[in-house]
């Protein structure tokens, strides 16, 4: 542990960058400057672009020297995207680009309307947009994101995509559109492991379209036949708050809120993708540059756009973002606000060193929040596909990476990040791919439609995540957690037998890309639909200890080298999946709330003892699997879980195996910040012993009670009292319909239901798979319904 600290404490110093003892040369941007004036307080410049300029003119001239340039409150349209090269700036310079005013100064990628609108029909309206506008990808208005002409009309409340329709492409839908060309379909993968996006190109017959699109997933799959919805077609304009550009007749329409006075209303056209580019060279990078305070808006969608596969992920990415750097070092992204993006907030590329991306605000944004992504060239032998191989001869036997393009030493600290992926679902609120030791600290991510934080693979390891508060996660999607991961590295196989015999008589292979630590430590997850620690296919070298994980449990996919120890798993357990022979996987002195969830392991190997199990029975059942053969039964008084304080109260029951923690200080610390910030759903711990005859439980949108008396019963109509008794139904979301009041739940993935603890844990056991089979007591008879 101490090394990490030392680790940490050096890899802060060395971001601090080097400003000269002299006072910095001051430029001053504001709205009601002069491009031609001098840029001092009293005769500022009117534009980020022409400030730029005069650094760069003085800095090649004078040496080491510091700038600033302090932007005055108001929003600032870019033309182009602002590009920072490092052969416009003189050896030494350090540049700080800072707000006069926090938050106050917007910088803006989309292009002010000023329209006259008239009457089109009924409640919608028109208005002629400015001949130099060719499309508008994106409509943006004051704090607010409209919503583009679509089918299904747009549902909060409801997930995927806030509202689907099977229906969506159906051919008597297609035949009420005129001329759909443009218009997008857009749908989960199959396997609900993303999204996938369409674009219409053409309509040859009445009831058929022609699409273009659907590479978004590297793991490719027809698109999902049930949550789909289309948009920017102009017969769907029909709800307010929608709008439609007709680019033909350059003519705006858009259907009011009953609220609205449209005539008073902001309207900001997306045109750029992009707002700061950092474009270093090899041999020259671009370095010691401070962004401050600023706000980032109005980029536009690149959904279209994804299409690089990253290796061996499922993942395609696009790279660009609101900020996007290559070539870099020593670049400070801190106390931003990145808000109403299309795209990316922050895309760290390729080469980057030192850099730091701390206390922003990233909101309403279309895809990931910071993406730290190398480049392929950096890997030996890289692969791009699930099932591609390498023939065993071909293997580099060097170890870790063949090339420095990629981000190393370079942190995302303190960063409060929500409500993104409102357009690709395949997005996370930190993602890293082709990386070495990326630390992600206090940062609080929810609202997301998969993972929280993302690894894309096992190449290069040595990452430190800690302290993060991550929850309502995987919202969207299927088969993942709070925290996921590959590792499909070098010795990677599709083929399960072969990769058997190869990782058994080459073990050397192993450890070859994933050959540093990576550490996940003192972290609170919770996973809706998933797990909340989600190792899989082939992750390796991890240490996992001192989380707390609030829902989902941890689950361990075949790999090696995990040591997994020190976490308080509530209302869950470990998820151990198909594991190798001699994995090398130690799993110890954890507290479980339900014995192990195995699927396929046949070998458990020697490490896996001294956890701790709520109840005798629990502890049995994973003896019966062969491990915990020195673990005990006890169950655990928590402090305050109502507050997510976990200290165990009796911690010396438990014979030395397991020592409190400090009540853990997650997610972010600059106060701004978490006073906006929220905190996990509530815990209700499942109790080991059987409730009161008369208790009720909150259950996925139902209340519910175990079925505890005659007289319910006989109004069921059951043959023994036992089972869950439905007694509301207080939501209508299609992810929790099927049960209706007064039924009685017997069983839920094959596990028998007598009372509500044994729902609860199953519910746990099985939260991860995308539906779930229920045999249900109702009207005096037994069914199956799908949940």
């Amino acid at each position: 542990m101490m090394t990490r600290i030392l680790y940490m404490l050096l890899l802060t110093i060395v971001l601090l960058p080097t400003a000269s003892h002299s006072q910095p040369t001051t430029f001053y941007v504001s709205l009601t400057g002069n491009d031609n004036s001098s840029g001092t307080l009293d005769r500022p410049f009117r534009t980020l672009e022409r400030a730029k300029k005069e650094v760069s003119k003085v800095s090649l001239v004078t040496s080491g020297h510091t700038f600033q340039i302090i932007v005055s409150p108001g929003t600032y349209f870019l033309d182009q995207p602002l590009v920072f090269q490092s052969k416009d700036f003189g050896s030494g310079t350090v540049l700080r680009i800072r707000a006069e005013k926090a938050g106050a100064s917007v910088v803006s990628a989309g292009k002010p309307l000023l329209l006259h609108w008239e009457k089109a029909h009924g409640n919608i309206w028109k208005a002629k947009v400015p001949a130099t506008i060719d499309s508008i990808p994106a409509l943006y208005g004051k704090e607010k994101t409209f919503t583009l002409a679509r089918f299904p009309n747009k549902q909060g409340h409801v997930r995927p995509f806030e509202g689907y329709d099977k229906n969506a492409m159906h051919a008597d839908r297609i035949r009420t559109w005129q001329d759909p060309t443009g218009g997008y379909l857009h749908a989960l993968h199959e396997g609900r492991w993303g999204g996938m996006h369409f674009q219409i190109i053409e309509k040859p017959a009445a009831d058929r379209v022609v699409m273009t699109g659907g590479w978004q997933n590297n793991r490719p799959s027809p698109p999902h036949g049930t949550f789909r919805f289309v948009e920017n077609i102009r017969e769907e304009l029909d709800a307010p708050g929608e709008w439609f550009f007709d680019r033909t007749a350059k003519l705006l329409y858009y259907y009011p809120e009953p609220n609205e006075d449209i005539r008073s209303m902001e309207f900001i056209a997306a045109q750029l993708e992009n707002c700061l580019h950092f474009a270093g060279d090899p041999a020259h990078r671009i370095s010691h540059i401070t962004v401050e305070g600023l706000q980032f808006a109005h980029t536009t969608p690149t959904f279209m756009l994804t299409k690089e596969p990253l290796l061996r992920s499922d993942w395609r990415i696009y790279r660009q973002g609101a900020i996007w750097m290559e070539n870099a070092e020593s670049i400070h992204i801190q106390d931003n606000i990145f808000r109403q993006l299309g795209g990316n907030a922050v895309f760290i590329s390729g080469h980057n060193r030192y850099i730091l991306v701390k206390d922003n605000l990233i909101e309403q944004i279309g895809a990931s929040g910071i993406a730290f992504v190398g480049r392929p060239s950096s890997l030996h032998n890289p692969l791009y596909q699930y099932s591609d191989t390498v023939a065993l001869h071909r293997i580099s036997r060097s170890t870790g990476p063949r090339a420095s393009h990629f981000p190393e030493d370079c942190q995302a600290v303190g960063n409060l990040i929500r409500h993104i992926g409102l357009i690709e679902k395949q997005s996370a609120g930190v993602q890293i791919q082709v990386a070495s030791r990326i630390a992600v600290l206090h940062n609080t991510i929810y609202r997301v439609p998969r993972a929280g934080i993302n690894i894309g693979d096992g190449a290069f390891g040595g990452y430190d995540i800690a302290y993060n508060d991550v929850f309502e996660t995987v919202l969207e999607t299927s088969d993942h957690g709070a925290f996921n991961s590959w590792g499909r590295d070098r010795f990677w196989r599709a083929n399960r037998q072969t990769m058997d015999e190869l990782t058994a008589t080459h073990r050397e292979l192993i450890l070859l890309d994933a050959y540093q630590t990576t550490h996940i430590h003192h972290n609170r997850f919770h996973c809706d639909h998933g797990w909340d620690i989600d190792l899989d296919d082939g992750s390796s070298n991890y240490r996992i200890y001192a989380n707390v994980c609030l829902s989902g449990g941890i689950k361990l996919r075949e790999g090696f080298h995990r040591s997994v120890y020190q976490n308080i798993l509530i209302n869950n357990t470990l998820h151990p999946h198909v594991w190798f022979v001699h994995s090398q996987d130690t799993i110890k002195r954890n507290i479980l709330m339900s014995a192990f969830n195995p699927i396929q392991v046949r070998d458990y190997g020697s490490a896996i003892d001294s956890n701790i199990f709520f109840s005798r029975e629990q502890l049995l059942a994973n003896q019966q699997l062969g491990v915990d053969r020195n673990g005990i039964a006890q169950e655990i008084a928590f402090k305050d879980p109502d507050h997510f304080d976990f200290t165990v109260m009796n911690v010396g029951a438990l014979n030395g195996f397991f020592t409190n923690m400090a009540k853990q200080d997650v997610g972010v610390k600059k106060p701004e910040l978490r006073a906006l910030a929220a905190t996990p759903p509530p815990v209700t711990l499942i109790k080991q012993t059987e409730q009161t005859s008369d208790e009720h439980v909150h259950w996925l949108g139902y209340r519910v009670k175990t079925v505890s008396s005659l007289g319910e019963q006989s109004a069921t109509g059951l043959a023994e009292i036992h089972g869950v008794l439905v007694l509301s139904k207080e939501q209508t979301d299609p992810d929790t319909g099927g049960l209706e009041v007064n039924d009685v739940i017997l069983s839920y993935d094959g596990d028998a239901i007598r009372k509500v603890a044994d729902l609860l844990r199953a519910e746990a056991r099985h939260r991860w798979k995308e539906r779930h089979q229920l045999r249900i007591w109702r009207n005096q008879q037994a069914m199956n319904i799908r949940l």
